[in-house]
């Protein structure tokens, strides 16, 4: 995750220790929100993406898990699911992501929750907004979610709709952002960049600012599941996204609305943004390349700081990797499995500069990008060291210094 608010709008959040290895003094979130200041990036446990069920009450064009609105077998039951959670808070994970499918039609989602905050670990729920009724948003907050993630891909209900595989989705998702807002619920909007999505950006940060949303996440695509027959962005189109979502959080920012704007899966954009820093004169440019430089981009999240759990308890390297299993929690603990590194890939992503390729290889910024999304590059090149098709930078902006010089 690229903080936009943090780097570029110098707003302190909860997330600030965890994510740059930085004291928070402007503020004093609750308990429950709260991260611990990490020693290094590479020592951080992994927050855990934890799909509760495959079964989902809509049809998203881009759904990575190809969910559907029916049950499916050999999912974790209660039981297996609390032993999952012990050996997580014994592992000392920072935080837990309840996804899906939607995983607000698994029933024993709040038994979960409390378990996990009786053992200290953070709650956060990735959800469509249909089901969050006032009583849920009521729960929800009494049950201290951290943050809950509503999807939506439009500020328009029929583009919406469209997305979602149902008519009537948009309006329901808006009283889910409603309801949690009306209840003190942190809530957030989950939004995936797409050529279609792009050309909305503005209306969406109307909305935000309308609707009182305190926090977005705008996600690169990763061609998974569904997902994998949608068009990504243009070079072009990434550019001028990102810039949009710059200017639009600064503008906020600057007139005293306290927002959280992350964009997501691209590590790219931190090497974008601290360039515009520099173009802009920005006196804290070089601030923010120290704590892109500590973060470590991508080098530090799938297979490092960010792991999943399927619907089955399959482990994997993120939510987007269901492609290759290391391993299934009903049969040994995922704290083991995360260690062990007898698999090539997961010792490689765990020591992954040395064996990128291509462009990736040489970038100047591998040190605050990472070598991008490594699914996005397996997906669509079969090779899991490829360089990311998603890095929208020119071969001059991540030339080294003494290549520049070369070529001028």
């Amino acid at each position: 995750m690229i903080d936009i608010s943090a780097l570029y709008g110098g707003l302190e959040t909860a997330s600030t220790p965890h994510r740059y290895g930085r004291k928070i003094t402007q503020i004093d979130p609750p308990k429950h929100q709260r991260h611990a200041l990490a020693a290094t990036a590479a020592e951080r446990r992994p927050i855990v993406v934890w799909n509760l069920t495959r079964t989902c009450n809509l049809k998203c064009v881009h759904c990575y898990s190809d969910s559907e609105a029916r049950r499916y077998p050999n999912e974790l039951t209660t039981e297996q699911a609390m032993a999952v959670m012990n050996d997580l808070a014994d592992f000392k994970v920072p935080g837990v992501l309840f996804s899906g499918g939607e995983p607000l039609v698994r029933q024993d989602i709040y038994e979960l929750a409390a378990h996990a905050r009786t053992r200290g670990v953070h709650v956060v729920l990735s959800t469509n907004g249909t089901l969050i009724t006032a009583e849920v948003a009521k729960r929800l907050h009494e049950l201290e979610f951290a943050y809950v993630g509503i999807s939506l891909d439009s500020a328009d209900p029929s583009t919406h709709d469209k997305f979602r595989g149902v008519k009537g989705a948009f309006e329901r998702s808006m009283r889910g952002f409603r309801n949690c807002v009306a209840a003190g619920q942190k809530v957030g909007l989950r939004l995936t960049l797409t050529p279609h999505t792009v050309e909305n950006l503005d209306t969406i940060f109307d909305l935000i600012d309308r609707e009182g949303i305190n926090r977005a996440c705008f996600y690169h695509l990763c061609p998974a599941g569904r997902g994998r027959g949608l068009s990504t962005l243009t070079a072009e189109q990434s550019r001028h996204a990102v810039d949009t979502i710059l200017d639009r959080t600064k503008e906020m920012l600057d007139r005293g609305r306290r927002v959280e704007i992350l964009t997501v899966d691209n590590h790219c954009d931190a090497a974008y943004l601290y360039m515009r820093m520099q173009r802009e004169g920005n006196p804290r440019a070089q601030q923010v390349m120290e704590m892109l430089q500590w973060n470590g981009g991508a080098r530090y999240s799938s297979g490092v700081g960010v792991a999943d759990i399927d619907f089955n308890g399959n482990v994997h390297a993120d939510q987007f990797s269901m492609f290759r299993s290391f391993g299934n929690v009903k049969l040994r603990k995922f704290s083991e499995i995360w260690q062990d590194l007898s698999h090539p890939i997961m010792a490689g992503l765990k020591d992954r500069l040395p064996l990128l390729k291509g462009r990736c290889s040489t970038c100047r910024f591998r040190d605050i990008c990472g070598g991008g999304l490594r699914a996005r590059a397996e997906a669509m090149t079969g090779d899991p060291w490829a360089s990311d098709p998603g890095c929208y930078l020119s071969d001059e902006e991540i030339a080294q210094p003494e290549e520049a010089m070369l070529g001028a």
